[in-house]
């Protein structure tokens, strides 16, 4: 199929030309044509699979055709609400680039950076609004933004927006759109506690599921290395000795965490930056540039601001902390294999994480490589998992039983079973719940004070308010589970 023959009208075709789009992928071939219709639209697909197109080019198309120029201030007709800075800023110079021979406007508005220049756009006026939720709720507030308007609405990356905290955020901003709208709704994961959200806010939708629910991206070479939590700094510069590795993005847990990472590969002649919630928007972008054209080698990511990096090139992800919400993991190494590319993802998983594995290869049903033949292995010896098989068994119990460890003692209990599941709960990486707080799951054996010395260590940190949310600020500590805002920024 081209994308000609999904009945485009003219300028979108020479736009999507220009920009070298000649086949839609599978999302795309099969949302476009009903969003076109008008459709409502439910589509699951893993990050890379071309979501934001599928429903960028329905809604110019759409808006096109009612009419030639506006007289007097153009009012907004699509609002398309994302969870992070990033992605805001990524859809809008994708739709840029799909109207550029249109009369469509857009324009993106989120937090962390002044908002006069919003304000002066809103004024303006638009046709299109991409926001992050915190920052559109002060300008409505503030009275700069009018959504009654508003005919087709998108909820892009909803499982992690609504996973943030930024529920209740999402329905005050629905209560101020009109009730007969379309409604396009994408996320990359899937699980079924999202049918009672879709429900409420969607009509007859066609549903769009590229990949089984949380799947793994099959052409990414995944495989996972464990490791003492203290050695872990040590790891990763001997994994980024290999100069074939030429640009990686690393996840941490936690932003401080991120900046020590940064700090102890800066300290081994290793370029590297960090991009998190507690940068400015301006510091983000810089590092994000400097990692696109390579003047950076090493981009150290929490989860949240990972969410919008959009490198067709980059080739490895490497997950300095094991995330203790399995569909996390799907997200995290989507960053990588895009656009058809084959990638690899690797993962550190200390002792407290090993509950976190067994989750992941339950929740994708893949059993993920482990790698011996490095030079810091766990000093009491590779931990035992379960078969696939076993661990199918029964209900998720999040490393509640033992785990029999090779030449040391079972390990208690780690992690705990997940709260609330189905209850009306957000989870995080998962799909957003009708109701208020985002699901929480206990950490891996709790918080412990950190070691000196390496990327996870430093004092034992006391919690601040207005902090992170996310327990002690460490690269190395397992902490509970991101959820309600904490101190997560507004937009």
């Amino acid at each position: 199929m081209k994308f000609t023959d999904l009945k485009l009208i003219s300028p979108i075709l020479k736009a999507l030309e220009k920009e070298s789009y000649t086949e839609p992928t599978p999302i795309q071939a099969q949302a476009i044509p009903a969003a076109l219709e008008g459709r409502d639209v439910l589509g699951c697909a893993q990050t890379g699979t071309g979501k934001t197109a599928a429903f960028s080019i329905p809604i110019i198309q759409r808006l096109s055709s009612q009419g030639g120029k506006p007289q007097g201030k153009r009012r907004i007709r699509s609002l398309i609400l994302t969870p992070t800075r990033e992605l805001a800023i990524q859809i809008e110079d994708n739709i840029r680039a799909y109207s550029q021979f249109t009369d469509i406007r857009c324009f993106s508005i989120v937090g962390g950076v002044s908002q006069r220049a919003q304000e002066i756009q809103l004024a303006r006026g638009m046709d299109i609004l991409i926001a992050t939720p915190g920052r559109l709720i002060d300008l409505i507030n503030q009275k700069h933004a009018d959504l009654q308007h508003v005919e087709i609405l998108v909820l892009d990356e909803a499982d992690r927006m609504l996973d943030m905290g930024f529920i209740n955020d999402v329905k005050k901003i629905m209560a101020r759109i009109p009730a007969k709208k379309q409604t396009l709704f994408f996320s990359a994961t899937m699980p079924p506690e999202i049918s009672r959200l879709v429900d409420s806010l969607l009509h007859d939708p066609v549903t769009v599921e590229i990949t089984p629910v949380s799947s793994t991206v099959d052409r990414i070479d995944q495989s996972v290395y464990f490791v003492d939590k203290d050695n872990k700094p040590q790891l990763l510069i001997h994994l980024l000795r290999d100069r074939s590795i030429e640009s990686v993005l690393v996840f941490t847990r936690t932003k401080h965490g991120a900046d020590r990472v940064v700090r102890v590969l800066t300290k081994a002649g290793i370029t590297a930056q960090a991009i998190h919630g507690n940068k400015s928007q301006n510091a983000r972008q810089a590092a994000l540039g400097n990692f696109k054209s390579g003047a950076t080698r090493v981009l150290v990511a929490t989860d949240i601001a990972a969410r919008g990096i959009d490198i067709d090139e980059l080739a490895h992800v490497i997950q300095f902390n094991l995330p203790n919400i399995p569909e996390t993991y799907v997200h995290r190494i989507g960053r990588t294999g895009r656009a058809g590319k084959s990638g690899t993802a690797i993962s550190f998983c200390e002792d407290e994480e090993v509950p976190y594995l067994k989750d992941i290869e339950k929740l994708t049903k893949k059993k993920v490589p482990v790698v011996r033949e490095h030079p810091y292995p766990m000093a009491a010896g590779e931990p035992t998992l379960p078969s696939l098989t076993q661990s199918q068994g029964g209900g998720r119990q999040g490393g509640g039983s033992s785990s029999a460890r090779q030449g040391g003692r079972p390990q208690q209990g780690q992690g705990g079973s997940r709260q609330g599941d189905g209850g009306g709960n957000a989870r995080q990486g998962g799909r957003p719940q009708p109701g208020g707080q985002a699901q929480q799951r206990p950490a891996a054996g709790g918080a412990e004070a950190q070691q000196p010395g390496t990327a996870g260590g430093g004092r034992k940190r006391k919690r601040r308010r207005g902090g992170s949310g996310r327990g002690p600020a460490s690269a190395g500590t397992a902490p509970s589970a991101q959820g309600a805002r904490g101190g997560q920024p507004r937009g």
